[in-house]
């Protein structure tokens, strides 16, 4: 007779019917395992547990669950996880799923397109009601920069090479990327900003991003150059980039991530002129295919004990 696995405890600060989509969908996929959100959980299965699923979970019902072996992590970034259980420092997977790289690498795709035909300035031309055909600048002649080549930063990368872009990638570490002119460090740094016509974030939220894009990065730019923020609101400096907005030193920026989200409907970025706002829709995750991914994680774990890389607290990813 097979002994069934403890349950498993979802553990999120979602909204009752997104927590119950993703519960569904999690089943489904794990038809052998047990999963249940810890508030429905008895003290005993509590003590059982041994994996927790998670979407930026309330470290005290992580507490409920003291024979916690890891947790596995329902989206990509681990900012919040790393900074809410610093005390803790539990084990954490984090979702890699290539379907969220794609559909990252399609939202840099179109922006950066955006930005360099003009979009923008058609549309302010459109509220002036004034027909002005713009220079053309073609994908060829234009340098996109992405800061953070990880997995969503060459994904992006590789599909705006095929577009015709001149992609440059800058990563803490030295990488070497065919069709990729790679910088790394601060020198590297400083040496792609001046090649870059538009900007690309996409690097993770830790100590040292933490209001990374300011004024003296912005400066190093060639004047009029193109912002776009997929990566976390912190990392770049909202009044600085405001400033270089309306100095002329960066020409449009296109964020779709802030420090508080949802962005207050009073707050002036709404109505910049030089600012387009998305609502953290760049790279969405896929409940189907992030349940297969944990799925077979957790699969691999109950089999032989293997956990896939490991969130580094002191690295912050």
């Amino acid at each position: 007779m097979t002994v069934p696995h403890p349950m498993i405890a979802l553990v999120t600060r979602q909204a009752e019917a997104e927590e119950q989509h993703w519960l569904e969908t999690l089943r489904q996929a794990m038809p052998d395992e047990t999963i249940v959100p810890v508030a429905a959980m008895s003290a005993e299965a509590r003590a059982g547990a041994d994996i927790a699923i998670v979407a930026n979970p309330d470290p005290a019902d992580l507490r409920l669950l003291p024979n916690l072996q890891w947790m596995h992590s329902l989206w990509a970034g681990v900012e919040r996880l790393v900074l809410e259980l610093a005390d803790l420092q539990p084990k954490i997977v984090r979702l890699v799923d290539p379907r969220l790289g794609e559909a990252m690498a399609e939202a840099v795709l179109a922006w950066s397109l955006y930005l360099s035909r003009d979009m923008p300035a058609y549309a302010a031309q459109q509220r002036q009601g004034l027909w002005q055909p713009l220079p053309y600048r073609a994908a060829r002649d234009t340098r996109v920069g992405i800061l953070g080549m990880g997995a969503l930063g060459m994904a992006a990368a590789g599909l705006l090479r095929k577009a015709g872009f001149q992609v440059n990638g800058w990563s803490r570490r030295p990488k070497d990327v065919d069709g990729i002119t790679a910088f790394s460090g601060r020198d590297g740094l400083k040496q792609m900003l001046g090649q870059t016509d538009i900007l690309v974030c996409l690097l993770p939220l830790t100590t040292e991003t933490d209001g990374l894009v300011d004024q003296a990065l912005l400066s190093m730019l060639p004047r009029g150059a193109g912002l776009i923020n997929f990566a976390r609101g912190r990392i770049v400096v909202t009044g600085d980039l405001v400033e270089a907005l309306d100095a002329g030193q960066i020409g449009h920026a296109v964020l779709d991530v802030f420090e508080t989200e949802p962005l207050a409907p009073e707050s002036p970025l709404w109505s910049h002129q030089k600012i387009t706002i998305l609502p953290h829709i760049s790279g969405p995750t896929n409940p189907e295919t992030a349940a297969a991914i944990v799925a077979a994680n957790i699969a691999a774990y109950r089999c032989s004990g293997t956990l896939p890389d490991l969130v580094d607290f002191a690295r912050g990813y």
